[in-house]
């Protein structure tokens, strides 16, 4: 398999493992079992390492990477507790990858899609454990779930995001960009979809800290309600709209997108669909045909799947609660209960492993700041999280889709995208 490399070199990390060998050595039933979870797991190119430095491999090339197992624990949690096993294990150095985790990662997801499809008792113990339940994104639940991950501290987030604290998909019409280029690049591309005008009101559902919406309103000239539910987003958000002299064109409302109120010239969303859960699809339909005029134009950014998925058990509990990545069809329940015509759907998987590249990096090269504001569990817990989604990327395990539509009988909906490279493109 072929990956995908960003030209500055990946900084592997080097947080101490909190690891121990287990003193007693590993039995028959333990070999077994690490043979099978080979063979199960698609017969990657992985080579396995136990506590006594015995090897196993399944596959008949050469081993890219090395995946060692502390103890007898952290293997029954590998082959019991499945995703939330390897994770949990991770975090706590009770396994740890020799070499690169980005192409372990790649390996293993791809591996795991090819694999046969096995019976026996393991096959039925290792889909049947630890049943994944996602949390709920009620008014409440929202507020709880996004509270686990954004309101960790702005500070956090500032080491290694661009300078406009941009937390989604950036978009790389050439591949040298930097990161706060490229971000501004994807504002764009966003704001030209939208075929915005000077004069025109914006709604945004989930503003993040804030960037797009202030990018719409300096490079575009038109005036932003943006609702957030993240209290120290939206801290951030004001004060920089504030010190931008932009408090006549952009406002930030500590609010559920449910609650937004008004009619507007555009409703777009950038990264928050994830949060919404799709028994809420229809009702954020409502909202925006709720609030957006006749003549409206809406953009939702979504990452997402190409069948129907829940997101990896280890991230929904750990890093990112209540979190669903949507399929194309599952994303129709928002605009076909209201007649919406859709109107451009673009597919940016690399541009979001690319992303994540540079993120990573970046938080690697911070990794002391970070050991300061937390510990080495977390430093290892979010370099999973990011080499992890970097994988499910590009193995297209997960996509990243923008939908852009509006109302159905718009007769003045663009009939080209010639709008979207004009003067040569972005």
């Amino acid at each position: 398999m072929s990956i995908q490399r960003h030209n500055t070199p990946l900084a592997l990390g080097s947080v101490k493992s909190d690891s121990y060998s287990d003193p007693s050595p590993p039995s028959a039933v333990d070999r077994y079992m690490v043979n099978k979870l080979l063979v199960l797991s698609g017969r990657p190119r992985i080579e396995v390492q136990l506590w006594d430095d015995s090897r196993f491999q399944a596959c008949s090339e050469t081993p890219i990477v090395t995946m060692r197992i502390n103890s007898r624990n952290a293997l029954r949690s590998l082959i019991f507790q499945n995703e939330i096993g390897f994770g949990d294990c991770y975090t706590e150095g009770q396994v740890e990858i020799v070499g690169d985790l980005i192409e372990f990662l790649c390996e293993v997801f791809w591996a795991k899609k090819n694999a046969a499809d096995e019976s026996g008792v393991l096959l039925k113990v290792l889909s049947g454990v630890a049943k994944q339940k996602v949390r709920e994104n009620t008014l409440q639940g929202s507020h709880s779930n996004i509270h686990h991950h954004y309101d960790l501290g702005n500070d956090f987030y500032t080491l290694w995001l661009d300078d406009q604290m941009q937390y989604t998909c950036a978009y790389f019409p050439t591949p040298e960009l930097t990161i706060e280029q490229a971000q501004a690049a994807k504002m764009e591309h966003v704001c030209r979809k939208l075929m915005l005008k000077p004069g025109q009101s914006v709604v945004e559902a989930g503003c993040g800290w804030g960037g797009l919406a202030r990018y719409m309103a300096v490079n575009h000239g038109v005036k932003v309600k943006s609702y957030n539910i993240s209290h120290q987003q939206i801290v951030y958000a004001t004060e920089c709209a504030q010190a931008q002299g932009l408090s006549d064109q952009v406002t930030y409302i500590e609010d559920d997108y449910r609650n937004i109120t008004g009619e507007y010239d555009v409703f777009v969303s950038v990264g928050m669909l994830e949060h919404v859960g799709i028994k809420h699809y229809t009702q954020l339909g409502g909202v925006v045909d709720r609030c957006l005029k006749a003549d409206g134009r809406a953009l939702i950014h979504s990452i997402g799947r190409n069948a129907p998925e829940l997101m990896s058990a280890w991230i929904e509990k750990r890093i990112f609660p209540g979190a669903y990545p949507p399929t194309i069809r599952e994303m129709m329940d928002i605009v076909e209960p209201y007649n919406f015509s859709v109107l451009d759907i673009e597919n940016l998987r690399l541009h979001y492993a690319e992303t994540l590249r540079h993120w990573l990096y970046r938080f690697d090269e911070n990794e002391s700041a970070v050991l300061d504001m937390f510990d080495a569990r977390f430093v290892r817990a979010w370099r999973l999280y990011l080499a992890g989604s970097i994988a499910a990327f590009l193995t297209g395990s997960l996509q990243l889709f923008q939908m852009v539509f509006a109302r159905g009988l718009d007769n003045s909906v663009p009939m080209t995208r010639e709008h979207l490279y004009r003067d040569g493109g972005i």
